[in-house]
């Protein structure tokens, strides 16, 4: 558990290290409407590289539904546990740890909608202004509901073939999401890096709690 919880703590030190270092170095107006980004060259440099592929954008919407989804039938299990069980603490602890791991989510989701870092590198339609974009939430999204899902599925699926089968495609999900949200061209570079370090750092600290739990439970 103490491992697990010094890999949180040293991810979220990161995220916040990166935060500083997109806010104060190598600032520059590269982003449209003159929108300023730090770290602009290795920034602007990868953007360049790779310019904007819509079609892979929309690939991942539809994964960020798919995973809210999976989240969403892990929360009807919890509540169907509750109307039968007829107590909050009589449901799965670790139904109740991923619970709160999804509310942890949504709150840094929304926070980062208000504490602008960056915005796109690029104008979607229908804007005059680029939206907020660091850390990519939809890598933050499926990282985390995913991520947390796989570390508890094996309680509710007894084959364990089956099991590793369900982990493997998550995993590959999770990937699929980081690379496609990079190379759609909607996010920095910066963005990207700041989803999986701030999804890492929940998702250890996800782990520690559930380590912590089952040895009280023991």
């Amino acid at each position: 558990m103490k491992t697990k919880t010094v890999a949180s703590v040293v991810c979220f030190g990161l995220f916040l290290l990166l935060i500083a270092a997109v806010k104060t170095i190598d600032v520059a107006k590269i982003g449209p409407a003159e929108t300023s980004i730090g770290l602009s060259g290795i920034n602007g440099a990868i953007h360049e590289m790779i310019g904007l592929n819509t079609k892979w954008y929309k690939l991942t919407n539809y994964l960020g539904i798919l995973a809210i989804l999976i989240g969403c039938c892990f929360a009807v299990l919890g509540l169907i546990q509750l109307i039968q069980r007829k107590s909050l603490l009589k449901v799965d602890r670790e139904l109740l740890i991923l619970g709160g791991l999804f509310v942890l989510m949504a709150i840094v989701y929304v926070l980062f909608e208000f504490i602008v870092i960056n915005e796109r590198p690029v104008l979607m339609p229908g804007e005059t202004h680029p939206e907020a974009s660091f850390p990519s939430s939809h890598t933050v999204l499926v990282y985390v509901i995913l991520g947390g899902v796989m570390m508890i599925i094996g309680k509710y699926v007894d084959n364990s073939l089956l099991c590793g089968l369900i982990q493997a495609v998550f995993g590959v999900l999770i990937l699929a999401m980081v690379f496609l949200r990079l190379f759609s061209g909607v996010h920095w570079f910066t963005d990207i890096v700041g989803g999986i370090l701030l999804s890492s750092s929940m998702l250890f600290l996800f782990a520690a709690i559930l380590d912590r739990v089952s040895e009280y439970a023991n």
